[in-house]
């Protein structure tokens, strides 16, 4: 029988700490705003789950739908910016 103690290190060779890098946390700080519109969208959706849509609710969820995409949107915009060749933008 083969042990695998031989093995271990190879898998274990990187020491992983559990925290984001600074590049992911680059990242969503960049999609903050994305994701604070997607939360706000689920709030209104949440507050629709146990009782009838009236109109006001509606309205919200609307206006929450078109938050998140104009935060897509932005986002989207940035990244094609920061990847176009220069004098492109």
């Amino acid at each position: 029988m083969l042990s695998i103690a031989a093995l271990q290190a190879v898998v274990t060779a990187t020491l992983f700490d559990g925290e984001p890098s600074n590049a992911e946390l680059d990242a969503i700080e960049q999609e903050m705003p994305l994701i604070l519109a997607e939360v706000d969208l689920l709030d209104a959706q949440i507050m629709t789950l146990d009782r009838p849509v009236t109109v006001l609710d509606e309205r919200r969820i609307r206006r929450a739908r078109n938050r998140v995409l104009a935060a897509r949107r932005d986002l989207s915009n940035r990244a094609a910016v920061v990847t176009a060749p220069s004098g492109v933008a």
